[in-house]
């Protein structure tokens, strides 16, 4: 028997929960059975104007109150997601149908640090004195954008929720924030323990629907920012309705990230980073490493030793803790995901393990593990999210340096090496926003997350992230005499 998901209503407008009998049925269904487990309908545009009233008329009294009121607020917040973590992570499993085992540990948890670290740097918040000759000076002042709207992905709803909301709340924004219609359910549940530990009424709002909701919010002229987190093709149209209207915006986006194993490489930790980037969340992350380079001295070991470890997956029901391996979060997802593989077989890379559905009820795709891929094949050169590696082989760090390169995305890219000057060296060449030595997908709230190129703009976490949701006002004061030519 499943935990009951269905929410109170499907919005979150103004402090409290919102329905709108007119908005259309979306259905939320459990990836590990393929079965409708609550039911959410999208805004209707008097819903979504209700949103942004609420925001914009929420956020003067907000922005007023002193930097560490708000990070009180935020931090309280931290403090009751943990105390039900569990409750939280059962619900991330029943919307994503990412395993119980991971979601204990890498979603609520992640929103709670996110909550917690900019709740603590909102009363650090100052601007800068700035000395000027003949006694004069200036200084500045760090000011909130206004409104800001965030647009959620299905990957990560609860971790993407915080890391959006906690910089823009703590610097004196307010937030409508539209969750992936495919996974709805977990921003509510921020709402709701936000507003429980004190945020005033409509600082955070939560407004459900696909497309056709996020436009309306993307282009109304009270909106200062959009955050978005999705594909590169859905952040080109966001990114441009946005500049249409001189908005600020921070786009994270899509990856076809590479992992380089060179032969010296620890291979029980180089597996181990080969599968944190291609298997963890089913392959569902958007800095995924999944174009893995070996060099050819280690290949077949490196094949052989990734075959074993695959062979310890777990695949089950999400809610068992024993289960380590999920389903694809939506049947569309599994469907593209069968149909690269196809196309990897059929363009002839090497199938070295998975390559099918499996056999079993929900959108279940094996670890697929694909070698002698070339750098020209479909699989190779287009994002994937679903489990599926592709293993380069090469001889020259150059020549990995010019392959790893070779791309539109430039999100994260990774090293495995014991020999540190290397590993500064390919750091320093890679063209990409997120990097690792030895190591992969760590994302720590106090390291600046984002990418390049295609990848998107701005970044996310860290003090970085202040800079994306707030604007810089200078003043110059003068202390002596003011001359004019007349």
């Amino acid at each position: 028997m499943k935990p009951d998901a269905q929410p109170k209503a499907s919005h979150f407008i103004n402090g409290e929960y919102v329905e709108d009998p007119a908005g259309e049925e979306m259905p939320v269904v459990y990836p590990a059975t393929g079965e409708r487990i609550a039911m959410v309908r999208a805004a209707t545009p008097a819903l979504i104007e209700r949103a942004l009233a609420a925001a914009r008329a929420a956020q003067p009294g907000w922005a007023a109150l002193s930097g560490t009121e708000r990070g009180r607020i935020l931090r309280r917040a931290a403090d009751i997601i943990r105390a039900r973590n569990r409750d939280l992570s059962v619900l991330e499993t029943l919307d994503t149908g990412k395993p119980l085992q991971e979601t204990l540990v890498a979603d609520a948890t992640s929103g709670a640090d996110a909550l917690e670290y900019f709740g603590g740097l909102a009363g650090a918040l100052t601007g800068e004195h700035i000395p000027l000759g003949g006694g004069n000076w200036a200084y500045t002042i760090r000011e909130p954008l206004g409104v800001c709207v965030g647009i959620g992905a299905w990957n990560y709803p609860t971790q993407i929720a915080c890391w959006k909301s906690a910089p823009a709340l703590a610097v004196g924004n307010t937030m409508v924030f539209k969750p992936s219609e495919t996974t709805p359910l977990s921003a509510l549940k921020l709402a709701e323990i936000l507003t429980e530990a004190g945020l005033p009424p409509g600082v955070f709002n939560v407004v459900q629907g696909a497309g056709a909701v996020g436009a309306p919010l993307v282009t109304d002229s009270r909106v200062a920012k959009v955050s978005l987190t999705g594909s590169v093709p859905t952040g080109r149209k966001v990114y441009a309705a946005a500049a249409a209207g001189m908005k600020h915006v921070t786009m994270e986006l899509g990856g076809k990230s590479p992992l380089l194993i060179f032969d010296d490489a620890d291979l029980e930790s180089a597996v181990s980073g080969a599968i944190l980037g291609n298997f963890y969340s089913s392959g569902q992350v958007c800095s995924n490493g999944t174009r893995v380079f070996v060099q050819k001295g280690i290949k077949e070991a490196f094949l052989a030793r990734l075959t074993e470890r695959l062979g310890q997956a777990v695949m089950g029901d999400p809610l068992d803790e024993a289960t380590n391996f999920g389903p694809m979060v939506s049947e569309g997802q599994m469907n593209i995901v069968l149909n690269y593989i196809a196309k990897g077989l059929e363009e002839g890379a090497r199938l070295v393990t998975g390559g099918k559905r499996a056999e079993r009820p929900g959108f279940f795709v094996e670890p697929t593990v694909f070698a002698d891929v070339r750098d020209d094949m479909v699989i190779a050169r287009e994002e994937i999210f679903g489990p599926v590696m592709c293993v380069l082989d090469f001889e020259t760090e150059d020549e990995a340096m010019a392959r790893a390169n070779d791309t539109e995305f430039g999100l994260a890219a990774g090293v495995f090496t014991r020999d540190l000057q290397r590993a500064h060296r390919v750091v320093a060449g890679f063209e990409a926003g997120t990097c690792f030595i030895n190591s992969y997908n760590d994302a720590p709230v106090e390291v600046p997350f984002g990418g390049t190129k295609a990848s998107g703009v701005g970044r996310e976490n860290a003090k970085a992230a202040i800079e994306h949701y707030s604007q810089l006002k200078s003043v110059f004061v003068r202390m002596d005499a003011l001359e004019a030519p007349f």
